[in-house]
């Protein structure tokens, strides 16, 4: 016989108890025997088959009622491998369905068991043998279970009407229009039902739709057939059961009937609908019965369940039920032994009680959100926001982990159980049953799932406070009350209405760093204070919109609540951080105790000279314990010292050279820091390099001394290693450029690799002989020889900002004396100036200004005011070596020194310098890349003014325009319009020799 349906032997689970699948091996030919020889013969064939038999190990060996249900029908078992799951479940849902036209009761409820029967054992195979996903197993049970039950209900409504008790629309089709709905809930209603999961029932019935002619009238009416169909559907009888059924999540199940009216559903939803119900409804769908009738009701009940706010209180009582569930069922903590997997610590109901509290929060604003599948739902709290993506990775792989584990405890003996067996034989079998390699894989697993999702839902959920505050600061809520619009608009917010709604979602816990009931209530004790504070910012309500978007990266927020709870004069630190500096406020999302140290003595102070940094950096490295310690550690480090330089920018408490030397100490101790651990990693593959080996040079701002927030680092690589070596002395020996190459990878790594604090900085190593296409390294000699022969102009412009700092002394001077040599020696001054002014305009090409504060390519901008110095340089080094400095004001001063500039022009470049670095400092720290005045908050334009010496904004601006024409007019007079002037003859020179030519 030739099977669709017979999973490979190695991918099934193992044998539980091989005794038992032996004794049950025995019983199914023993049964094959009496069904037939065609049957017996079939099973002896299976038998005979490696993964035939392995199936049917594992079946006996795991799980008696599955086993019962082979033996119960051979023929149909043997049907089913044939078949395949996919056409076996059909088939079950069309002989559940033909029970609706039976004529006799007990006729029905066989042919309904029998259906369930093979649903069992087809879904479990399937599930077992991993050919079905879980969205598969639980669709398909849950569309059997549906069926069932509308075939149930229909042969009962036949029944009646057959009676005349009650007269059908149409009989053929007796569900159809009959006024009657049964509502599927919990997992039913979701499409998640599990292997042998009660089914959560509500019924409805509408008077006006039922034309009923029974004495007892329509609601008793009603009653009676809710009671037969529990009954036809929970009876046991000897061939089992249909579905075990739930009607308790019916509105006052206390008090009001198993069947309730249309009418007095409504009116209790509308006015006395509890929290948990509206929860209950996220997966309420019609699964029997009128279902015209079910379309109506979810219409009515969206407003309820969906509402566009929700104050905490709300959410906290739907927790309050989780919390009842864990203490009657002894779920308080995480076990494997007896552990129920359902309602225990870190199991499914948390899972579900995550999505849907959250679906509830937000689902009213977003229809998206308001899918009933639980692993749907997280995807989309995810996919909008709510929910980070990690988050909902863990809960998805533990979902599915805890829902396959449930269906084989109760695939065992077909009970409602989700409790791991309470001896170590039991969890022994059940983890054999799940597939795993043996019971301590199993139980580092499981509990490895159970304390992810305890984690995530301790984060989500908690105790909350009151959040109401004397006076008029109320929170709580749908919309805000006018007492907190009025004080909101007296504190200086101009939307009170966006300022409710945010502070409302603080105490909701819609941040990680407010989930917590310690954080909340620390929030909630500061939030006057807070509010005043922001309220004395130039623009407070750009300040709270900071501060949101701050605590949104928080990854917890007591430490900082505390802390602002206890030092009340940090709140205005913060809130000037949070108008004016937001890279200030993302480096304090991750350290928020740097704003403790802020109000320490001698954090205002200098920062220290490079000894004393390389010292404190030592010692902090000193404590890692490994690489990848020792990277978070110099992130930790620099972070903090660049923190504290912007701080002091945005204060005004230092000019632009020390801003700029600042930022370059930090990043030349950090490189320090770095290179020696980034060696020594290295040397533990390949070993040690005879030679005075690799030496770092600066090049761009960090060459220049003249860094900021966002700046990156221009690198170049430099090497020389003893005459004669051929390799490293490792035990994987490398040749030199190859071991120099890896060398300065790694540490280029080191610097821009993401850790968990962080990146350092970017870096840009295209300066290096070649470029791109030039080796990463390069020797003393094959540098040497590169800048005698080979440069580009525009090359050795950027060498004027070339600087060793890092290796060693010996070959760092080498260097620094081949940079003289090589800016300092006779150059063709025609052709220098035509190469400087057409580099320039490439660069004017490639990158247009995009407006007056784009200072970087702006005609008259910061390039202008380095090609001018760099182009001097190199035009006059040769006769006056002293104009040689890396930094664009020091070159520029020495030019004027040297008389290679005028001291008018050179006051006048000095001062338009510093000005446009001053500005540049305060926009990389404040705007990052960008820059638009016209939404820029006001702080920030107060904190650009200040920088920079002048009275106000208006009057920057009045002085960057007047800078800016100073330095295009000299650049046009010094390099652009000579150059031009020499390209103009050049031409005409070659058009004479043109005609010259064609006279001939």
């Amino acid at each position: 016989m030739s099977y669709a349906f017979l999973p490979a032997a190695d991918s099934l689970p193992r044998i539980g108890d091989p005794v038992q699948a032996a004794n049950g091996l025995e019983d199914l030919i023993e049964r094959a025997e009496r069904a037939g020889p065609e049957t017996a013969g079939a099973v002896a064939d299976l038998l005979e088959d490696t993964a035939g038999r392995r199936l049917l190990e594992v079946v006996f060996g795991n799980a008696p009622f599955l086993g019962g249900c082979i033996l119960a029908d051979p023929a149909g078992f043997l049907s089913l491998l044939e078949e395949g799951p996919d056409r076996r479940i059909a088939a079950a849902v069309r002989q559940a369905e033909s029970a609706a036209f039976l004529d006799d009761a007990q006729r029905a409820g066989v042919e309904l068991r029998r259906a369930r029967r093979h649903c069992a054992l087809t879904t479990a195979l399937a599930d077992i043998a991993e050919v079905w996903s879980l969205e598969q197993v639980t669709a398909a049970l849950s569309r059997f279970a549906g069926a069932a039950i509308d075939a149930a209900l229909g042969f009962l409504l036949r029944r009646l009407h057959q009676r005349q008790e009650l007269v059908l629309p149409d009989p053929a089709r007796p569900t159809d229009g009959c006024g009657y709905l049964v509502l599927g809930m919990g997992k039913l209603g979701a499409g998640e039902l599990n292997y042998s999961s009660d089914v959560d029932l509500i019924v409805f019935y509408d008077p006006d739709r039922i034309d009923c002619r029974s004495k007892r009238g329509t609601a008793e009416t009603m009653i009676r057939l809710t009671r037969d169909l529990v009954q036809l559907l929970e009876e046991r009888t000897a061939e089992g059961y249909v579905c075990r059924t739930d009607l308790r999540l019916r509105p006052d199940p206390g008090a009001m009937p198993v069947a309730i009216s249309f009418g007095a559903a409504m009116t209790y939803y509308e006015s006395l609908g509890q929290n948990w119900e509206r929860a209950a409804m996220i997966k309420a769908r019609p699964v029997a019965g009128d279902r015209r009738l079910g379309d109506l009701f979810l219409r009515e009940i969206r407003p309820f369940v969906w509402r566009r706010h929700l104050d905490f209180w709300a959410i906290r009582d739907i927790h309050s039920i989780k919390r009842q569930i864990a203490a009657h069922k002894g779920g308080n903590a995480i076990a494997v032994e007896g552990h129920n997997v359902k309602l225990g610590r870190g199991g499914i109901r948390e899972i579900e009680f995550f999505a849907q509290t959250q679906q509830l929060i937000f689902g009213g604003r977003n229809p998206e959100l308001r899918m009933p599948q639980t692993l749907l739902a997280l995807a989309g709290l995810a996919q909008f926001g709510r929910v980070e993506a990690s988050t909902v990775g863990d809960l998805d792989s533990a979902y599915r982990y805890l829902r396959r584990l449930e269906h084989r405890l109760q695939m065992v003996g077909d009970q409602q159980t989700h409790l791991i067996p309470s001896d170590p034989e039991g969890v022994a079998r059940i983890a054999a049953f799940l597939g795993a390699a043996d019971a301590d894989g199993f139980r580092a697993e499981f509990l490895g799932h159970l304390e992810q999702v305890e984690r995530h839902y301790a984060e989500l959920f908690g105790e909350a406070p009151s959040l109401s505050e004397p006076g008029n600061l109320v929170f709580t809520g749908g919309e805000a009350e006018p007492g907190t619009l009025e004080t909101l608009a007296k504190l200086g917010f101009a939307d009170g209405t966006r300022v409710f709604s945010l502070v409302r979602a603080w105490h909701h816990g819609r941040y990680r760093a407010t989930r917590t009931t310690r954080a909340r209530e620390y929030l909630t004790e500061l939030m006057p204070n807070l509010l005043q504070a922001f309220g004395r910012t130039a623009q407070p309500d750009d300040a709270l919109l900071r501060f949101d978007a701050f605590l949104s990266g928080l990854p917890a927020g007591v430490q900082l609540f505390s802390m602002l709870y206890e030092n009340p004069k940090l709140l205005d630190l913060l809130a000037e951080i949070m108008g004016d500096a937001p890279a200030l406020a993302q480096h304090l999302g991750r350290r928020p105790a740097l704003l403790e140290a802020v109000v320490e003595p001698g954090f205002a102070d200098r920062l220290p000279d490079m000894e004393v940094l390389a010292a404190e950096l030592d010692a902090s490295l000193g404590q890692a314990r490994d690489f990848q310690e020792t990277l978070d550690l110099v992130r930790r480090w620099a972070g903090d010292r660049r923190f504290q330089i912007g701080l002091r920018i945005l204060r005004g408490d230092c000019d632009t050279a020390v801003a700029g030397h600042a930022y370059t100490a930090v990043a030349e101790t950090v490189l320090r820091g770095l290179l020696p651990a980034v060696q020594a990693e290295l040397a533990r593959q390949h070993g040690e390099m005879p030679g005075r080996g690799l030496a770092v040079l600066a090049l761009g701002k960090l060459g220049a001394r003249e860094m900021t927030a966002t700046s990156d680092l221009d690198l170049v690589f430099v090497y020389e290693v003893a005459e004669g070596t051929r390799e490293s002395d490792g035990p994987k020996p490398l040749d030199p450029p190859v071991y120099f190459g890896r060398l300065s990878q790694r540490l280029i790594t080191a610097l821009t690799v993401q850790t968990a604090e962080g990146s350092l900085y970017e870096v840009d190593p295209r300066l290096r002989p070649s470029g791109t296409t030039g080796p990463l390294a390069v020797s003393l000699a094959g540098y040497r020889r590169y800048f005698a022969q080979d440069a580009w102009t525009w090359e050795e412009m950027a060498l004027t900002r070339a600087r060793p700092i890092a290796g060693d002394p010996g070959l760092t001077a080498d260097l620094e004396q081949t940079f003289r040599e090589v800016l300092s020696r006779s150059r063709d001054r025609d052709q220098t100036l035509v190469d400087v002014a057409e580099m320039r305009r490439r660069i004017e090409k490639e990158h247009p200004a995009k407006g007056l504060w784009d200072l970087k390519y702006l005609r008259g901008g910061l390039y202008d005011l380095d090609f001018v110095a760099q182009g001097l340089q190199l035009l006059s080094a040769h006769d006056h070596p002293d104009v040689l400095r890396t930094s664009t004001i020091a070159a520029l001063e020495a030019a004027g020194a040297q008389g290679v500039l005028g001291p008018k022009r050179t006051a006048g470049l000095v001062e338009a310098a510093k000005l446009l670095s001053a500005i540049q400092q305060v926009l990389r720290l404040t705007a990052g890349e960008r820059f638009d005045a016209q939404q820029a908050p006001e702080g920030q334009k107060r904190a650009l003014a200040r920088f920079a010496g002048v009275a106000d904004f208006e009057g920057l601006r009045d002085a960057l325009m007047l800078a800016v024409e100073r330095v295009s007019e000299s650049y046009a007079e010094l390099i652009e319009e000579p150059a031009r002037v020499l390209i103009a003859q050049r031409e005409k020179a070659a058009e004479s020799v043109q005609d010259g030519g064609g006279q001939d």
